[in-house]
């Protein structure tokens, strides 16, 4: 690199190390530097960025720390194509970055676009292109910028959904597992979106809204706008997150049963690639069961997203039944022979 080039990167990297003097900016980058440092001891990982203000806040955390530990960031935005907008927004944004000295890679969804369950398969698809950016650029884990608005927003819309209770406290989880290779972290969850609204501010003094998120035929747009009005009405959001934070343990008490369940009544056949499963899998409580059940089906097929509730609970009562031994459920195939139950990948 040029001494020019070089003295314009230190000033850079000065410029944006200065604003760590602000004492809530510097609160909240302490907290993320002893996330990172304890969760990926020094190792790489890259960061998915829309370009709203809680992004942007979690860029700039990245890249601080970056400068600070000299470990490398990669940063990733995703041109969904689903405004005229779209990629004019991404191009524009990745100069803006470039002026921070943020290399943002830009990846296109190419293709046809759906009409119905848009924001669900959007996200879908914006996992799926940063992962396999992810694998290609040897980096095993990914930040997003889940705060706790986020949280609350999530919990309802799962509560309003009948989930159970896993599905309700899924998001209060820091890590979640997208496959074999890679881990999807929320370093700022327990952070509102007011102190992430004030990072950007401070630094960037830019911002990337979708219009979406205004758009109240979206389900997640009447949500917030539900949370606001019951705020109004005296919605008490610390004593909600005690509730999340009560269901979560209780959830973690029911993983570990649902571990031991796996490991006793089930044996990884590493030749064939299926898991064997003995009588004394099927014989436990029904969530013990369902729960253990949907993590193997989820690893045989290696997918992020689990099966759907229902086609698992359907699974269970006509095998319960004794009406069928052979069934496909989300790339898998369950099948009874004999005494035992054998799960293995769909060809």
């Amino acid at each position: 690199m040029k001494k020019k080039s070089l003295n314009v990167k230190k000033k850079i990297h000065k410029k944006l190390l200065i604003n760590l003097k602000n004492p809530l900016i510097y609160k909240i980058y302490k907290d993320f530097n002893n996330f990172v440092k304890f969760n990926l001891n020094q190792s790489s990982f890259s960061v998915g960025i829309s370009g709203g203000v809680d992004s942007l806040a979690l860029t700039y955390l990245s890249k601080c720390y970056s400068i600070s530990n000299n470990v490398e960031v990669k940063f990733y935005h995703v041109d969904h194509k689903l405004r005229e907008e779209s990629s004019l927004e991404a191009k524009k944004l990745k100069l803006l970055l470039k002026k921070f000295d943020i290399d943002c890679k830009i990846l296109k969804w190419n293709g046809k676009k759906p009409k119905s369950n848009i924001q669900s398969i959007a996200r879908k698809k914006r996992y799926s292109l940063i992962c396999n950016e992810c694998i290609k650029d040897n980096v095993n884990f990914i930040f997003v910028a889940h705060h706790k608005d986020d949280l609350y927003e999530n919990f309802i819309i799962r509560l309003l959904r009948g989930s159970g209770l896993k599905g309700l406290v899924s998001f209060n989880q820091v890590k979640t597992r997208f496959n074999e290779k890679l881990e999807i972290l929320r370093p700022l969850i327990g952070y509102k979106k007011t102190d992430l609204n004030y990072i950007t501010k401070k630094v960037f003094n830019f911002k990337f809204e979708d219009n979406s998120n205004q758009n109240i035929n979206f389900k997640r747009v009447r949500i917030r706008n539900l949370i606001d009005i019951l705020k109004s009405e005296g919605l008490n959001m610390e004593k909600l997150k005690l509730t999340i934070s009560n269901l979560s343990d209780s959830n973690i008490t029911i993983n570990y049963y649902v571990n031991r369940n796996i490991k006793h009544n089930s044996k990884y056949n590493r030749k064939r690639k299926n898991y064997i499963l003995n009588s004394h899998f099927f014989n436990q409580p029904h969530e013990i069961v369902f729960r253990s059940l949907m993590h193997l089906l989820k690893k045989i097929g290696n997918k992020y997203y689990s099966p759907r509730g229902k086609s698992v609970s359907y699974l269970l009562t006509k095998f319960g039944s004794g009406e069928i031994k052979k069934i496909n459920i989300s790339g898998c195939i369950l099948e009874k022979i004999n005494n035992s139950f054998v799960i293995y990948k769909e060809k």
